[in-house]
């Protein structure tokens, strides 16, 4: 069974830094596509930052020069590092990834884990 774990997550300050971390475990064949997303209350889900193929990465233009997506692949995580923190960084972070397994290829998606941005 295929699982994404976050972790990392907590209360920071405004201008803080925090990096989260998603591990993937169980049987898997390919890790294509990984990202994170978040969904701050009363607010639809946006991406915040996805790793394609070939290390291009993608990010949402409210954190463009202050977050970094990276993936470690001998652990099967990827980390979001996160810079100049704001409080409208306030939010549910989920990690989801694009994963080959033993019942073919899907998305899935993690529990989600809380980023609080607050003096």
């Amino acid at each position: 069974q295929v699982q994404l774990v976050e972790s990392g997550g907590g209360l920071v300050q405004p201008g803080g830094s925090l990096r989260v971390s998603c591990e993937v475990s169980g049987t898997i064949f390919s890790i294509y596509r990984m990202g994170w997303s978040r969904q701050a209350p009363g607010k639809q889900r946006e991406l915040v930052a996805a790793l394609i193929g070939g290390g291009i990465t993608n990010y949402a233009d409210s954190v463009k020069g202050r977050f970094t997506i990276s993936r470690d692949n001998a652990k099967n995580t990827v980390y979001l590092q996160m810079n100049s923190l704001k409080p409208e960084d306030t939010a549910v972070y989920y990690c989801n990834a694009d994963i080959r397994a033993v019942n073919g290829r899907r998305d899935y998606w993690g529990q989600g884990i809380q980023v609080t941005v607050s003096s």
